[in-house]
């Protein structure tokens, strides 16, 4: 069955011509493991679909023991490129970013453009600064406005900052706030995309100079470069890779073992979900938000699939759906897990194929589509274009062009209608931010790993964070006063005993006492 799926799958990725890419990013995978000491990465996202991705070490799930779904990535039906995020150090990926260069020159290689649009607190300061209203007005209204997204700025928004909706000044400040809200208002670099190309790149776009030294960009973006069949690499940062690299390092150094990223420790120690199910998980990777923290005690996880739900649950896409309630009921027993059969002659099991691993809950792209598939009769086309109404922030609002054929389609095949309409009412929920599982997977794994180290050695985990800043939720002072909570000595800056690093000191009982750096003193250079 491997076998099978493996060989449909290269033979998909060598009749869309795809095997340059693919042998583009195992080459950047292996240049950053074969530096000393290694870059720590990870593939992510979709990418954790593939078979080949696994076998090729970019990503680290294994997408046939989960049952995760290949054409959530790549598919006959989709005539657009993969797309595979790989996450480095975020302290090294410039790195790898000059090894790109290096390797396919500055004249075939360049990082893509984004284009900024203007969002709602900005927009507020910019055009009050322009009209000539006072900093403390513009400031009182954007305080208002939360998110980073929005097309209009709503009268109650100007009621709860004090203003008077029917004053003219007011009027055309809202009137202008609207009109550019999603407006382009500069072009930026992208993240971490790389375009490749096999000819001159700049006889195609124009190649700017960025601010940082060594680093040139073009003016396209992601769109404009799917539209043109142009290969776009990820190369992404992440801190938490930085900092268990900084443990790892650590650790190798005062004797406390030598460990990779790989789980060659015990992915079901009792005591380190003990911990997270207290909800202590303050500096822990993807769960250390007060809204995780909340749900820790709650989801009470004990194994890893567990944070893989912990991970996506607290969502939008979820929340909106109401998935997050059903699930945990169903999964501490207060209410029975139901799998509604079709009429025959379909499989009546066929819903506990797709579901039954979260309770009958969909919780994941990957069992939307699916879902779509088994249930509703969808082709894998009409089951990708419900993929792209999911997928991102853009597509919000498309979601519901799915509604009657996804609903029709189930009760078609003998589903209650009742059963069907909740049915999509959950994966609308995706419309806002669904979650793959495949990339839900991939962070589960940091979350365990960080919270291993957080546990069996909390010096060195605060250690790791305090030299991986910035980073994560909280600033050094509350990751300093939880380590001090989790009985860590924390001696404080000393011109004769600290690096520009915090560091580890022996203490006379043989525990590691924290020692901080002058890297914590406000407005010091390390110079």
């Amino acid at each position: 069955k491997v076998r099978k799926l493996i060989g449909n799958e290269l033979r998909l990725i060598r009749k869309r011509d795809y095997v340059y890419y693919f042998l583009t990013v195992y080459d950047l995978v292996r240049f950053a493991r074969a530096q000393d000491p290694p870059i720590l990465c990870q593939g992510r996202g979709s990418a954790a679909n593939s078979v080949v991705c696994f076998l090729l070490g970019v990503t680290s799930v294994d997408p046939v023991e989960h049952k995760l779904l290949f054409s959530r990535f790549v598919s006959a039906e989709r005539d657009e490129p993969p797309d595979i995020d790989v996450d480095f150090e975020h302290e090294r990926r410039e790195e790898v970013i000059q090894y790109i260069y290096d390797r396919y020159g500055r004249d075939r290689a360049a990082i893509a453009a984004t284009v900024i649009h203007y969002r709602p607190r900005s927009t507020i300061r910019e055009v009050g600064k322009a009209l000539g209203f006072s900093e403390d007005v513009t400031a009182r209204l954007a305080d208002t406005s939360w998110g980073s997204w929005g097309d209009e700025l709503p009268v109650e928004r100007l009621v709860e900052a004090g203003l008077d909706p029917h004053n003219g000044e007011i009027e055309r400040l809202h009137r202008f706030v609207g009109e550019l809200l999603k407006a382009p208002r500069h072009l930026s670099q992208h993240v971490g995309g790389f375009v490749l190309t096999e000819g001159r790149l700049d006889e195609l776009v124009p190649i700017h100079n960025a601010a940082m030294e060594d680093r040139t960009f073009i003016e396209w973006d992601k769109d404009d470069i799917d539209a043109l069949g142009l290969m776009k690499v990820d190369v992404l940062a992440l801190g938490m890779l930085t900092c268990i690299r900084k443990c790892y390092d650590l650790m190798r150094e005062h004797g406390l073992g030598d460990h990779t990223l790989e789980l060659d420790i015990d992915s079901k120690d009792p005591a380190v979900y003990d911990m997270l199910c207290k909800g202590d998980s303050i500096g822990v990777f993807q769960v250390e938000s007060r809204a995780q923290i909340n749900m820790l005690p709650r989801l009470r996880p004990r194994k890893l699939y567990d944070l893989v739900v912990q991970v996506a649950i607290v969502r939008p896409g979820p929340i909106e759906g109401d998935m997050v309630h059903p699930y945990l009921r169903r999964r501490n027993g207060e209410e029975e897990v139901e799998y509604p059969s079709p009429d025959p002659p379909h499989d009546p099991n066929e819903l506990r194929e797709v579901l039954g691993h979260t309770f009958g809950v969909p919780l994941f792209q990957e069992q939307a589509m699916n879902l779509a598939i088994t249930a509703a009769g969808f082709t894998p086309e009409e089951a990708n274009g419900l993929r792209r109404a999911m997928a991102t922030f853009r597509n919000v609002g498309t979601i519901d062009n799915f509604r009657e054929k996804m609903v029709g389609g189930m009760v078609a095949r003998g589903y209650k209608q009742d059963f069907a309409e909740r049915c999509f009412k959950q994966i609308e929920g995706f419309g806002s931010y669904g979650f793959p599982e495949s990339h839900a997977q991939s962070f589960a794994r940091l979350v365990y790993v960080s919270s291993w180290i957080k546990y069996y050695h909390p010096a060195v985990f605060t250690c790791g964070l305090l030299n991986s800043q910035p980073m994560g939720f909280y600033a050094p002072a509350q990751l300093v006063r939880d380590a001090q909570e989790h009985r860590v000595e924390v001696r404080e800056v000393d011109v004769n005993a600290s690096a520009w690093d915090s560091s580890l000191e022996p203490r006379a009982d043989g525990s590691l006492a924290l020692r901080l750096g002058l890297r914590q003193i406000d407005g010091f250079r390390e110079a």
